[in-house]
């Protein structure tokens, strides 16, 4: 898509480390490239955390915790929506830097993910004053009470797909429940994590309370998983990478929640309204140039309807808008990086090589950037690589099915369990399948729905733990029993 575009002024950039309450240089003098993904250029240079900082960062997160942990709930959600509403006067240069660093429309960014940040701190600031226990009756003779006390010093690893989301779903309940915080952001996009850091600053948050450490994984991400005074470990990404940050917590047992990967299959049955199960199944799938944890990418559709959802399905696909991210009309901007671009691209000839159709894309758009075609493979088969591994990437595979019992069973025999979706106007056919799908999320007639008051998180393979909701605090807190002998 050319054209004209959106005004999109480079904003002011951060580029150090936040560490005790102060922006600093790397200790090692080093720094490395974030680019614009739409260009392939460079925007910034940032400065590279290994080791030493995160050592410094650990120790000023450790010396804040005392003070932070007996600050007042009411307090601590205080600090929490004066940050929301400094986000929220900062919208719209926040989404331009997320668009320019991570490819995603400007006007989803906006739209989306600055407003559901926003909503997350301000959902988890109310419940900074409600973590209570409960008093247990013993014998006669004693008084029993809980406490939810927080867990401690926390790190915190981000990715890419979602850098800002990702931020207020990880530091949210953190802070709400008085922990303190050491936040390694993606070194694909540490733009936004860099700008929310100075307005936690103006807003007041006590010094060491939340430290960000952009760098690599290798380098600062082990140092946080490894390192000894760290209590808790988060991460979202991969399961590969989840797995390396699962063993290295080991060492020293810190509690870990971990966000990972999936293939998440959407089941469309035949009585489903056909335009409008192809419009969802595109949603499911291509939203977030397909770089979802979540996304349907295993798209089971009933052999009653299938040729016209595969002929539909493609169309929609050819009429997806690709181009600059700060153009009005685009739904789809670049991959983030050459990697992910690159391998995309190989799974579209593995998808063709295996005997898949390919009825739409199948190539990059463009010579400039990291620009994918919106791309449809019908005639998939479960054995196919595009149908068992995740692809991250705007590659549709349609997959034909039976009956609801089988396809049920196809659609759990998978190592991950992220999410799941059904499209059928069936109540009875939408809760067996709800009900028998191993995922921590299935959407009925809808997708990707999430929202601060519910929980995410993953089966199998996809990970451990919940974000959002109620059930995220359990992440931060220990729960520790009093008795007292009267």
């Amino acid at each position: 898509l050319t054209g004209p575009s959106l005004s999109h002024p480079l904003p002011t950039m951060q580029t150090k480390l936040l560490i005790n309450g102060e922006f600093v240089d790397a200790v090692s003098g080093k720094t490395f490239p974030t680019y614009n993904p739409a260009t392939g250029e460079v925007i910034a240079n940032v400065a590279e955390a290994d080791k030493a900082d995160v050592d410094k960062a650990v120790a000023a997160a450790r010396a804040a915790f005392k003070g932070w942990r007996e600050t007042e709930g009411s307090e601590r959600g205080r600090l929490l929506l004066k940050l929301a509403d400094l986000m929220e006067q900062h919208k719209e240069e926040l989404a331009k830097l997320e668009s320019l660093n991570n490819g995603k429309p400007y006007h989803t960014a906006l739209s989306d993910d600055l407003t559901l940040s926003i909503n997350n701190l301000r959902y988890f600031a109310g419940w900074a004053d409600k973590l209570q226990g409960k008093q247990i009756p013993l014998n006669e003779g004693f008084l029993c009470y809980t406490r939810h006390e927080p867990v401690g010093v926390c790190g915190q690893i981000i990715p890419w797909n979602f850098p800002l989301l990702m931020l207020a779903w990880k530091i949210s309940p953190a802070l709400a429940c008085g922990c303190t915080i050491v936040l390694k952001p993606a070194e694909q996009t540490p733009l936004t994590a860099l700008r929310v850091a100075e307005l936690v600053v103006e807003a007041g948050f006590p010094k060491g309370v939340v430290n960000v450490v952009p760098g690599y994984g290798p380098t600062a991400g082990a140092a946080i998983s490894n390192h000894p005074d760290v209590d808790k470990v988060a991460f979202t990404g991969s399961t590969d990478v989840g797995r390396i940050v699962m063993k290295a917590a080991a060492e020293t047992m810190k509690r870990v929640t971990l966000e990972l990967g999936g293939k998440s299959p959407l089941i469309v049955c035949k009585d489903a309204d056909l335009d409008k199960a192809v419009e969802l199944s595109h949603y499911a799938l291509f939203y977030n140039h397909g770089q979802c944890c979540c996304a349907g990418s295993r798209l089971y559709v009933d052999e009653a309807i299938y040729d016209e959802f595969v002929a539909k399905s493609a169309a929609r696909a050819t009429r997806r808008v690709v181009g600059d991210p700060f153009h009005k009309d685009t739904e789809q901007g670049p991959q983030v990086d050459k990697e992910q671009f690159d391998k995309i691209l190989r799974y579209i000839e593995e998808g063709k090589k295996a005997g898949a159709k390919l009825l739409a894309g199948g190539a990059r758009v463009g010579e400039k950037g990291f620009f994918v075609q919106p791309t449809v493979f019908a005639d998939v088969e479960d054995h196919m690589s595009i149908a068992k591994e995740e692809i991250f990437g705007p590659v549709q595979s349609i997959i034909k099915f039976k009956t609801i019992d089988e396809v049920i069973e196809r659609g759990n025999a998978n190592p991950y369990g992220l999410a799941a979706g059904v499209i059928t106007r069936d109540i009875s056919t939408a809760l067996k399948i709800a009900h028998s799908l191993r995922a921590g999320t299935v959407w009925v007639n809808c997708y990707d729905v999430l929202r601060p008051e519910t929980p995410f998180g993953g089966f199998k393979q996809s990970g451990i733990g919940r974000e959002l909701g109620e059930y995220a605090l359990r992440n931060y807190t220990e729960i520790k029993t009093v008795t007292i002998m009267l």
